[in-house]
């Protein structure tokens, strides 16, 4: 007789887990009756806090936990500190059916832990016990898993895979409402293949089985899933609606679940997006003032000032959603999530014109990449670094020394963007490493039309339509600015010639001037003043052309 098995003959009748315990905990998750669990878990802390391997049953009570962890109970913590009372040595004496459930919550401490790999270990372990008498349930929650896994790396073939098979299986183990949990992932990993109404078909039967359950976790997942179908396809209000819904729906369960950080996060990328299309807006205002065309000065005025102030709003709106954000993934040393807080933010700063803050934001969410060798969010900070760095140098905001260094840590960023993004299958990932390698070959410094059109045909393969969101319009104006680079220097190159066409001198001169002035505007530290006295024109003509540009916000300044 083992060691264990002595100590587990010597405890009276009491140490023994009842099956039907173990019974209930597996039937209330694979029914999705959520606050029933957790009602009893919490009432039951003090089995929890006594539990033993010497216990029967409390290795498959551990993997319930571990289950019900997952769904919204207590900290992943409490499963890594109940997995301390089961040493390495004991492991040998425990049956089949206790080192699975072992193995399981091994498995989910590194999933949240984000080691990946090491979480995917576990589970495939699991799995390769699928033929023994091993309960099937475990193996559906472990191919499940297994696709959060992959589907977290940008694996998204073989998540897609894991994912069906635990459908399957969940579905002929009698649990539809676990089948359905396992549906709204499948839908994401649809979407990602560029099926979008594929997906969001998936969706709506996976909410309507779901919508008597109280899952608020998964049904939270379902409007945050609706509302980047929506942000995808560049419709900003309708995901606002979708992702206050998920908000609503995780805060009844738990105000502090990792879910919950998320949808924020995603919350402030949408009302980030909307303040651009309404800064958009007011430029175009005002670029019509200044020609002219606005009709009475004073009641173009207004509207102005009103989405203006509904223009900040939207922004400190986004940041207070980003600081709750990294409250809540600080509790868990979320690095994806933190990650991306710091990525939105800086994209804020940039937006902002703070381009040394936006820097700093970028090259912390580097950082917490590299330290998970997360190659998708170290692909999203090499992007906005790239991002940042071309600012700088087509902004001209450093003396003419430090240009040169700043084009070229651009590209670097660029290229490695698009390299790290290569070690996954995100498409939509690689594409936008790829436009941004596009803005920087196009700059004056590396002046590469041929490269940065190349980059931009790459781009274009890798999306699908799906609508026009904000990097379909970065793609745009990709192409816009080849297409103008090309024009003009072709005009200039027919002008040498003597090539005029129908154009009079008046409008060759005013075309030429469409070219020097804005580029004179940015050498001379975007002052109006310097232009005029530069070129010996008057400040009005300046203003002109660099509203006619899209340049000024109607003041003279820069955005």
């Amino acid at each position: 007789m083992s060691s264990l098995e002595e100590e587990r003959a010597s405890k009276p009748p009491r140490a023994i887990i009842p099956n039907a315990i173990l019974a209930r905990l597996r039937n209330d998750i694979g029914s999705r009756r959520i606050g029933s669990g957790i009602e009893w878990l919490e009432a039951h802390r003090r089995l929890l806090g006594s539990l033993r391997p010497a216990q029967v049953g409390a290795a498959a009570l551990l993997g319930y936990v571990a289950q019900w962890v997952d769904v919204g109970f207590d900290h992943p913590n409490l499963v890594k500190e109940l997995l301390s009372r089961f040493p390495q040595n004991i492991r040998p004496e425990l049956s089949l059916s206790e080192y699975v459930h072992i193995r399981m919550a091994e498995g989910m401490v590194a999933m949240f832990e984000e080691d990946y790999e090491r979480a995917i270990r576990h589970f495939a372990t699991v799995l390769s016990f699928e033929n023994e008498a091993v309960d099937k349930e475990i193996i559906a929650i472990g191919s499940f898993w297994t696709g959060r896994c992959q589907r977290r790396m940008g694996r998204y073939d073989s998540a897609r895979t894991h994912t069906i098979k635990a459908k399957e299986i969940a579905q002929q183990l009698g649990f539809p409402k676990m089948a359905a949990v396992m549906r709204v992932l499948e839908s994401w990993l649809v979407f990602q293949d560029g099926k979008p109404q594929e997906a969001r078909q998936i969706l709506k039967e996976a909410e309507a089985v779901l919508s008597e359950t109280d899952d608020y976790m998964t049904r939270g997942n379902i409007q945050s899933a609706y509302g980047r179908i929506a942000r995808r396809q560049g419709r900003y209000d309708q995901a606002l609606q979708h992702f206050a819904h998920s908000i609503d729906e995780y805060k009844k369960r738990n105000g502090r679940h990792r879910n919950l950080a998320r949808a924020l996060t995603n919350l402030a990328l949408v009302k980030r997006l909307i303040a651009l299309r309404l800064r958009r807006k007011i430029d175009r205002e005002v670029a019509r003032r200044w020609k002219g065309e606005g009709g009475n000065s004073g009641q173009a005025t207004l509207p102005k000032r009103q989405d203006r102030v509904h223009f900040e709003k939207l922004r400190q709106e986004a940041d207070a959603h980003l600081t709750e954000a990294e409250r809540i993934y600080a509790l868990y040393d979320d690095h994806r999530g933190l990650g991306t807080v710091h990525i939105h933010r800086g994209l804020l700063c940039l937006d902002g014109g703070d381009l040394a803050r936006a820097g700093s934001e970028a090259a912390a969410a580097f950082r917490l990449g590299e330290d998970r060798k997360d190659y998708i969010l170290e692909a999203r900070a090499r992007t906005l670094q790239a991002t940042v760095e071309n600012a700088k140098f087509e902004e001209q905001i450093e003396d003419k020394s430090g240009l040169s260094h700043r084009a070229q840590l651009a590209h670097d960023f660029a290229r490695d963007a698009v390299e790290c993004a290569k070690h996954t299958q995100n498409r939509r990932l690689l594409g936008r490493a790829y436009i941004m390698l596009g803005f920087v070959l196009a700059n004056e410094y590396f002046n590469d039309p041929s490269g940065a059109s190349e980059c931009c045909d790459k781009a274009a393969i890798l999306f699908k339509p799906e609508g026009h969101d904000y990097v379909w319009e970065d793609l745009q104006l990709l192409r816009k600015k080849l297409l103008k680079a090309g024009r003009i220097e072709s005009s200039l190159r027919q002008w040498s010639h003597g090539v005029i066409g129908d154009k009079t001198f008046q409008q060759i001169t005013e075309e030429f001037a469409g070219i020097v002035i804005p580029k004179v505007w940015k050498r001379e530290g975007r002052k109006v003043s310097r232009v005029a006295a530069r070129l010996s024109i008057s400040p009005k003509k300046v203003r002109r052309i660099l509203a006619h540009a899209g340049l000024l916000d109607g003041k003279g300044d820069k955005h």
